[in-house]
C-alpha cells in the first residue's frame, strides 16, 4: 500500500510553515495538515500559504477549527459556518490542498448525554446537512477543493457517527466535491467491524485521520492498525494519513515512532 503521512501544524516544531515542514520530513512525515480557523483567519493566510507552497511545503489538507458548524440548530450560527467553510475552500488551492475535513457538528449535541432529545428531528437535521453540503459542493467544484465529511463518535455528534452514515449522506448530496474522511479514533468507538466498514465505504473515502483508541498517537492505545491498513489497501486507498490526536510526548520523539509503526 502506498500512502503519505501528514502531521497537523500545531504538533510540529518551528515558527513558519517552512520550518514545520522541514521538521516533519526529518521525523518521517511527508506533509502538513493545516488548521482551518474560521472568522476569516484561514482566508487571511492566503499569501502565507502561497509562499509556503512555492517554497516546496506540502499541505494536502486542512481541518476546520470553527466556533460554529453546519449542524448547529441556530440558523445564524449554521449560516456563519457555511460561509466560513466556503471562504476556506477558496483558499485551499493556494496551498495545493485537496480539501478540508468538516463534521456535521462537534459538541453541538449528543443524544447519549442529557437532555438526550435534540431540538429537531433527525430527518430535518439530515435535510439541513444535505442542503449545506450541496451548497458547499457547488462552491468546491468552482474553486477546485473538496469537503471531507467526518463521522464523529456518538458523544460528539448527534447525526453522523459511522462511515455508512457519511456515505449515505454524500451519495444523496451527489457532488464530486464532497466525500468521506475516515477517522480511526471515532471508528474505534462506532464501528463494530472497522475493516468491514472501510471496505463497504470503499472509494467514498478520500482522506484518513489517525488517532489511537485513547486519542493519542498511533501505537499508544489498543487500536488494531494492521486491520485498518489492510482494509485501506483492499479498497486501493493511496491517499494521505493525517495525525489528528494529542501526543504523549515531545513531537521529535513521538513522530518517528508513528512513522515506524505505520511501516514507513
Amino acid at each position: 500500500m502506498s500512502f503519505r503521512l501528514a502531521a497537523q501544524e500545531s504538533m510540529l516544531d518551528g515558527e513558519t510553515l517552512e520550518e514545520k515542514f522541514a521538521f516533519a520530513q526529518a521525523h518521517g512525515f511527508d506533509g502538513i495538515e493545516l488548521s482551518g480557523a474560521g472568522g476569516g483567519v484561514f482566508a487571511g493566510r492566503r499569501d502565507e500559504l502561497a509562499r509556503a507552497r512555492a517554497a516546496g511545503v506540502v499541505m494536502p489538507s486542512a481541518v476546520v477549527a470553527m466556533p460554529h458548524f453546519v449542524g448547529d440548530f441556530d440558523e445564524a450560527d449554521r449560516r456563519a459556518a457555511i460561509e466560513d467553510v466556503k471562504a476556506m475552500l477558496g483558499v485551499l488551492p493556494e496551498a495545493g490542498a485537496a480539501g478540508i475535513v468538516m463534521p456535521n457538528g462537534f459538541a453541538v449535541f449528543s443524544k447519549r448525554l442529557p437532555p438526550f432529545d435534540p431540538p429537531r428531528s433527525d430527518e430535518r437535521s439530515r435535510a439541513e446537512l444535505v442542503d449545506a453540503l450541496r451548497e458547499l459542493g457547488r462552491h468546491g467544484e468552482e474553486v477546485g477543493a473538496k469537503v471531507f465529511l467526518e463521522p464523529l463518535n456518538r458523544y460528539e455528534d448527534y447525526l453522523v457517527n459511522t462511515l455508512a452514515d457519511a456515505v449515505s449522506i454524500v451519495d444523496e448530496v451527489g457532488s464530486s466535491a464532497v466525500s468521506v474522511i475516515a477517522d480511526t479514533f471515532h471508528m474505534s468507538i462506532e464501528e463494530a467491524d472497522i475493516g468491514a466498514a472501510i471496505r463497504a465505504a470503499g472509494g467514498h473515502i478520500e482522506h484518513v485521520q489517525l488517532g489511537d483508541s485513547d486519542r493519542l498517537e498511533p501505537g499508544h492505545g489498543h487500536y488494531d492498525w494492521p486491520e485498518t491498513l489492510e482494509a485501506l489497501a483492499a479498497i486501493g486507498y493511496d491517499g494521505w494519513l493525517a495525525m489528528e490526536c494529542r501526543l504523549s510526548g515531545p513531537p521529535a520523539q513521538v513522530l518517528p515512532r508513528v512513522a515506524e509503526l505505520l511501516g514507513r
